[in-house]
């Protein structure tokens, strides 16, 4: 959307003076226009990483709420009231969502070289991500609002993740 992409370049200019020695993006094209966008005129390979897709929603997929309540009343009822184990119509449950960024987290240790990596991603995984990388279950993730147009820092040192930052809108710094 044009808000999308205002908020991409506005990013572009906070994070302009943050060295990223890589680009870990999801493989769906808004992620990899964002990341584009954020790093316009930087050099830099963008590796695609399936497992930070945002969860897929199946037959729900942009749909409103108030349609799912008429069209798929049983199955939206069911997911209403036990997200964490039922699954969208034709969908991905947060079961198996979960999981698959768990495997992202796993895979860090393979990027542990390189000292500051810019992740393009959607919210939901971001909100996942973080709990996952400071400790908490899953289902915590609903204690992150990850915004946005903004960027956030998490340091991991070996095992250990701090939140640094989150959710900001001022210009990034190098160990800011």
């Amino acid at each position: 959307t044009a808000r999308g992409i205002e908020q991409a370049q506005n990013l572009h200019t906070l994070l302009h003076g943050v060295s990223f020695d890589l680009v870990l993006c999801s493989e769906l094209e808004r992620a990899q226009h964002t990341a584009r966008l954020v790093l316009s005129d930087r050099q830099l390979p963008v590796q695609i990483i399936p497992e930070l897709n945002e969860m897929f929603f199946g037959d729900w997929e942009m749909r409103h709420h108030r349609d799912l309540m008429q069209e798929d009343a049983e199955n939206y009822s069911a997911w209403c009231n036990d997200w964490q184990h039922a699954i969208p119509t034709n969908g991905e449950g947060f079961q198996a969502f979960s999981q698959r960024v768990e495997r992202f987290i796993a895979r860090l240790s393979e990027f542990q070289h390189y000292q500051n990596i810019l992740v393009v991603s959607h919210q939901g995984v971001l909100s996942l991500l973080i709990a996952r990388l400071i400790g908490m279950p899953a289902e915590a993730m609903w204690h992150f609002r990850v915004d946005q147009g903004c960027w956030s820092a998490i340091d991991i040192n070996q095992k250990f993740a701090t939140l640094r930052i989150l959710n900001s809108r001022a210009i990034g710094v190098e160990n800011a």
